[in-house]
């Protein structure tokens, strides 16, 4: 059996020869040998060195192998260390007296090199995948928490960017979180990967343990009913798998957050609208998840088939990035002034985002409706003036409406229209050149 580099034993002995015979038969193997000659100097040693494993002679004078082995296994910070009995052949009521009081295993007297090193080997073995599965285990817990602590960086992140509606800075901005957030992802990404494989090879020592030891001693059987091994040993792949799903979600976000910034496609280039359109709604998704006592915002996607589209890809991601948050907001706000009564039981469609794309000769079409309580008439004409909100001050600052009219129009040489009905509803329609012209 393979032994571990430097694993440390206190032999505790008062036999001159049995001291001499354990350390140079240890000390040979590699183990790091500490020894004191009585129960009195054990208590006072082991809380200094902590040993992996203490070699415990039952017949000593003064403090007794039993007494020492109670008052250390009533000490927290000691009771996991592992204890071996030292005692005669043919003394069965000291070898059982021993397992009850919490040891391990014993050695018998005469020694024999063999029993002493397979014993402790086993032992030394068995601790030191614990304390590894242990350290995995406490890893994972962490890395839990930084995946949360992320997660809720980019939560604030994206509130941040819903509410700042000023195109001179979102773009540095989004591309900004984006890139902090990316290398911590992934960096847990990766060790994930890395995690599970140890994980899995140090279950595999534990199941190789129960094979060739199917009924351990009474101290590690009550450990495995304690701790229910067989369940941590089928749910603990199963939390890996979901950790790493968690921080593939975060990785795609990030994506998003990029591609929606497009801060390093200031210059006018080909793009993919769908790409941005999608982009933008995944940034927007904790807005259109239901929540306890609230409904969620349904998204119907029609997309046609598209060409690249000539345009500064950031400033038309922003006008999406406006235009689907005043949808978002408007369905809200509905919900929220009739609490009672859902926009299904008004109209019996759940409240809805409709967007649908077209190609027409030289013009793409973006349409983005939903089943809001829609604009009155006589605000219609007001709502791409700068400055002008229905929202409560603090909320809106009435500019979104009016950049993005301000892009479509001036910087891509387009319209943007809005229809609202009197029965409900709200479209806004998006019209931009395939290719722009600035002769």
């Amino acid at each position: 059996m393979e032994t571990v580099e430097k694993n440390s034993i206190l032999i505790v002995d008062d036999t001159p020869m049995n001291i001499r015979l354990l350390f140079d038969i240890l000390h040979a193997d590699g183990f790091d040998i500490s020894v004191v000659k009585s129960g009195e100097m054990a208590l006072e040693k082991v809380p200094v060195i902590q040993p992996d494993l203490i070699l415990l002679d039952v017949m000593m004078p003064g403090i007794d192998g039993f007494e020492t082995c109670r008052r250390l296994k009533a000490d927290a910070s000691l009771k996991d260390i592992p204890i071996m009995f030292m005692t005669a052949l043919s003394d069965v009521e000291h070898k059982v007296k021993g397992l009850q009081m919490g040891a391990v295993d014993y050695i018998t007297k005469p020694i024999q090199v063999e029993e002493v090193l397979a014993r402790v080997n086993v032992h030394l073995a068995l601790r030191n995948a614990q304390e590894k599965l242990l350290q995995e285990v406490t890893e994972r817990r962490q890395a839990e928490i930084e995946l949360q602590k992320i997660l809720q960086e980019l939560q604030q992140a994206q509130t941040q960017l819903i509410q700042s509606e000023k195109m001179s800075s979102l773009g540095e901005l989004v591309a900004g979180v984006a890139h902090e957030i990316n290398n911590p992802v992934n960096f847990i990404y990766g060790n994930l990967t890395y995690a599970q494989e140890y994980i899995h090879n140090l279950l595999r020592i534990v199941q190789v343990y129960q094979q060739y030891y199917p009924n351990p001693v009474s101290e590690v059987q009550a450990e495995i009913e304690a701790n229910d091994l067989n369940f941590l040993i089928e749910d603990l792949p199963k939390l890996l798998d979901s950790m790493k799903i968690g921080a593939k979600r975060i990785r795609d976000i990030v994506l998003s957050l990029r591609i929606f910034s497009r801060l390093d496609e200031s210059e006018i280039k080909d793009v993919d609208i769908h790409e941005g359109i999608d982009s933008t709604l995944m940034i927007l998704g904790h807005r259109l998840k239901g929540k306890p006592g609230k409904s969620g915002i349904q998204v119907i996607k029609e997309y046609g088939s598209l060409p690249l589209v000539e345009c500064f890809a950031g400033q038309i991601n922003q006008v999406f990035m406006n235009i689907i948050s005043n949808a978002i907001d408007a369905l809200e706000e509905s919900l929220l002034s009739c609490p009672l009564l859902t926009i299904s039981q008004k109209n019996n469609e759940p409240p809805t985002i409709h967007i649908h794309t077209e190609a027409t000769d030289k013009q793409v079409l973006i349409r983005i409706a939903d089943n809001g309580p829609g604009i009155p008439k006589e605000l219609q004409k007001k709502i791409f003036d700068p400055f002008f909100t229905t929202k409560p001050i603090g909320v809106g600052t009435g500019m979104g409406l009016a950049i993005s009219y301000q892009i479509v129009k001036e910087k891509h040489g387009g319209s943007l229209q809005c229809v609202s009905r009197p029965e409900g509803g709200t479209e806004f329609i998006i019209s931009i050149p395939q290719n722009l012209d600035f002769s």
